[in-house]
């Protein structure tokens, strides 16, 4: 496997990454990307000046997964924005090395934190199907993975849940949101 930049010109990188969008994201409920013109849309959008498109390949340059990272707060911050790995081949470190490579590319353009948002739509945590208010922070502390939900694959790979939007998705489907520190550590002296 290898990690490489999608470019604009390599169109069959670019329709195998849309593609893979479509397929593996219709069975989590999402709506994000209903069909290919949508999924090379989102792809065509994160080719764009300021963003990030990588892809992990194999020999016969199969796409196996993908990432996005679209620059925020002047560069100090980047979104990761999205990863996929193509079902089959998940829970082989695809997943941790397209982070990697995307944490490693955000460092080296000066970024400090990556953040992600992770959608509850279909009531994988503990999170979802219910009123968050008023003590939302109190039902971020006590979150619990009902359902495989992806939250748990990015503590893993060193993200920390930092907030929650609820009902982001409609009523009792919430937005978790997590980040990273990439840059270097700071040195603070008060």
């Amino acid at each position: 496997m290898e990690i490489i930049n999608i470019h604009p010109q390599n169109t069959e990188l670019v329709n195998q990454a849309a593609s893979l969008l479509v397929e593996e994201f219709r069975d989590t409920g999402s709506t994000s990307w209903p069909d290919l013109d949508a999924g090379l849309k989102e792809v065509a959008e994160l080719l764009q000046k300021d963003k990030i498109a990588l892809a992990a390949v194999d020999q016969s340059n199969t796409v196996l997964g993908w990432i996005g990272g679209i620059r925020h707060y002047d560069g100090h911050t980047w979104e990761l924005h999205p990863l996929v790995v193509k079902m089959g081949y998940r829970k082989q470190g695809i997943g941790r090395a397209l982070v990697i490579s995307l944490e490693k590319r955000v460092a080296d353009l000066g970024g400090n934190t990556i953040y992600l948002g992770t959608d509850d739509e279909n009531y994988r945590t503990s999170l979802s199907g219910k009123d968050l208010y008023p003590d939302v922070l109190m039902h971020l502390l006590h979150i619990e993975n009902k359902s495989n939900h992806p939250y748990e694959f990015y503590q893993k790979v060193g993200f920390t849940v930092t907030g929650i939007i609820p009902d982001a998705n409609g009523w009792g489907k919430p937005d978790i949101f997590m980040t990273k520190r990439v840059g270097r550590k700071p040195v603070f002296t008060s």
